[in-house]
């Protein structure tokens, strides 16, 4: 059943209601939940690959430039998070991570929304990635240092942190998520329609000028009639004066 809420206007068309909300249907939530776990094994399966082969054939070496210096492939292991936040902190940051990929987890079932699926499937794989190396590297449980190997435009970091790949789906999922918020798409498939209380205020207006004018139009009307009416019986009371004028002087 639809929550969308109608008023009728004289011209019997419906319309929404002020700061009413129209829900979309979307996809059945198996569909959703695949999609969602799927993105974030694909994730996380890419992101273990990619460590693995940036700890075999960059360790002890050069960066490698790219892209004429846009990109730089260098071995950098972090204990921290970005911009070397929390660097004596690992286990807070493990058990951070814990704590969000449970309330992701506890919060899957209740998406009806294909965007969201994606983007915080994004988050989930990450998360995850990023986890996996905090819990099995060096140097213990917990306390393992990440595997970043990313740079853009200087191989050291020093324009933007060093990443990876489960970092760039934290960021891209979040950047999703936070878009169709502004946008009005929640996550469980409905659609704010943010012009809906100006556009219906604009019609009130419209019927509200319109009737001020057919009122101030009928009372202009009415005076015009009465004013015609005053003209037309002065020439006749005129010539009844004259009578009886004539008739006492005679």
């Amino acid at each position: 059943m639809s929550d969308e809420h109608h008023t009728t206007d004289p011209s019997g068309s419906a319309r929404s209601a002020p700061g009413s909300a129209t829900e979309r249907r979307g996809p059945p939530r198996p569909r959703l939940l695949v999609l969602l776990f799927g993105i974030a094994v694909v994730l996380i399966g890419a992101d273990a690959i990619t460590k693995s082969l940036a700890v075999a054939e960059l360790e002890d070496r050069e960066p490698v430039k790219l892209f004429g210096g846009a990109l730089y492939l260098v071995l950098f292991r972090n204990p921290g998070a970005a911009f070397n936040i929390g660097t004596g902190l690992t286990w807070l940051l493990a058990l951070l991570a814990i704590v969000v990929i449970g309330v992701i987890v506890w919060f899957a079932p209740k998406l009806r929304s294909t965007g969201w699926a994606v983007g915080i499937g994004l988050v989930l794989g990450g998360a995850c990635g990023n986890l996996v190396d905090r819990i099995f590297r060096e140097p213990a449980p917990l306390r393992g240092h990440v595997i970043d190997f990313l740079s853009v435009f200087a191989p050291d970091g020093s324009v933007w942190p060093v990443f990876n790949l489960a970092d760039s789906g934290i960021v891209c999922g979040g950047v999703l998520i936070v878009l169709l918020a502004l946008l009005g798409y929640d996550y469980d498939g409905t659609v704010h329609r943010r012009g809906t209380e100006r556009s219906t205020t604009g019609d009130s207006d419209d019927h509200g000028d319109s009737d001020d004018h057919t009122a101030g139009g009928e009372r202009g009307e009415a005076a015009d009639d009465h004013s015609s009416e005053r003209g037309r019986a002065s020439p006749g009371s005129v010539e009844e004066q004259r009578r009886d004028d004539g008739g006492g002087s005679s």
